[in-house]
């Protein structure tokens, strides 16, 4: 009987506040929300719309009364007000039933600044959280997939997200090493519509480029190059129009936003130290995240770097795991917290 009231009145939760996707976990329950990071907001009074799933149906579709936002940008929160109302939806959709403000560990970049942290902080609280504390990507991703970042070994982990790709050597519950750029799946979206709009005249939208990457997007020559179809308004004639593309052009559109993360990679390796880095040839290099889904992108990274490289289990939900983990065993690991 008391441990249930004490579930009643005690709430923890991880919230991986991605520029895509934002993901929610709740102690003892595992991840309860899973949606996009936007709103949809009606620009007459600004009241929300929608939120998550819905408000990416919107997408692109909109009349001029209606705009879908996403709040975060490069990994970080770019409209403090939506973000906030935004955070608010998912921490209530994830804490039915509760009597006390939660408390909220939120996933951040390691190459956050003092600024943006102190904004995501206080969107948290204003959105109910009573206590919020901060990790940074890489550690939560080193943790969602099991690797010792307690001990005195060198991990080396790849999370390439919607906003930004992070690198991080870990050793010690610290980041040893780390390289974040603002470079992830957006950026691919767009070299795609810009690809699409210079060698075709089409525009197409950011779905239809999400779609694209996800199908036929490639870092290396396929054993069996694959082919879309590719939808959007012909720009010379102002009419829908449909084109079949195949992925080596789409590769080849990728090219500059993959090799940014591949020097990203190698510049992560020139500052890690010596016994580190013999640690990560033994271990090799973990990749999480969504972008890290592209095809053949590990086998790339290999390749440039001849270590081992390999591709977590889900993931996409990584961090949000390894957040979770945070909150089951608090005490332990609160020391790998950043100072929020």
């Amino acid at each position: 009987m008391a441990f249930s009231l004490m579930g009643l009145f005690s709430n923890e939760i991880a919230i991986d506040l991605g520029t895509c996707n934002t993901l929610v976990y709740v102690k003892g329950k595992g991840i309860l929300v899973r949606e996009p990071s936007m709103v949809a907001i009606r620009k007459s009074d600004h009241k929300v719309i929608a939120i998550g799933t819905e408000a990416r149906e919107m997408l692109g579709k909109t009349h001029k009364q209606i705009e879908v936002i996403r709040p975060m940008r490069d990994g970080v929160i770019d409209d403090d007000e939506v973000a906030e109302m935004m955070i608010r939806a998912f921490i209530r959709k994830a804490q039915k039933n509760r009597m006390m403000r939660p408390r909220v560990i939120v996933c951040v970049p390691s190459g956050v600044t003092k600024s943006e942290k102190r904004i995501i902080r206080d969107a948290a609280e204003h959105a109910g959280a009573r206590e919020v504390y901060l990790i940074a990507e890489p550690m939560a991703a080193a943790l969602g997939v099991g690797l010792p970042v307690n001990d005195p070994v060198g991990s080396m982990v790849i999370d390439i997200g919607g906003g930004t790709t992070e690198i991080a050597v870990i050793a010690l519950s610290g980041i040893v090493t780390d390289n974040s750029i603002r470079i992830g799946g957006d950026e691919m979206d767009e070299c795609i519509v810009q690809f699409m709009r210079r060698n075709y005249n089409l525009l197409i939208g950011e779905r239809t480029a999400e779609e694209i990457k996800v199908r036929i997007g490639s870092a290396i020559k396929l054993e069996q190059e694959l082919s879309i179809v590719a939808k959007g308004r012909d720009l010379v004639a102002g009419i829908p129009k449909a084109i079949e593309i195949n992925s080596i052009e789409i590769r080849e559109a990728l090219h500059e936003p993959i090799a940014q993360v591949v020097e990203a990679v190698k510049v992560a390796l020139e500052k890690t130290p010596p016994e580190l880095a013999a640690d990560i040839r033994d271990r090799g290099i973990i990749m999480t995240g969504g972008g890290a889904l592209i095809k053949g992108l590990d086998v790339r990274i290999r390749e440039e770097t001849m270590l081992p490289v390999f591709l977590a289990d889900d993931p996409l939900t990584c961090v949000v795991r390894g957040t979770g983990k945070v909150l089951d065993d608090f005490e332990t690991y609160q020391k790998i917290l950043v100072n929020a």
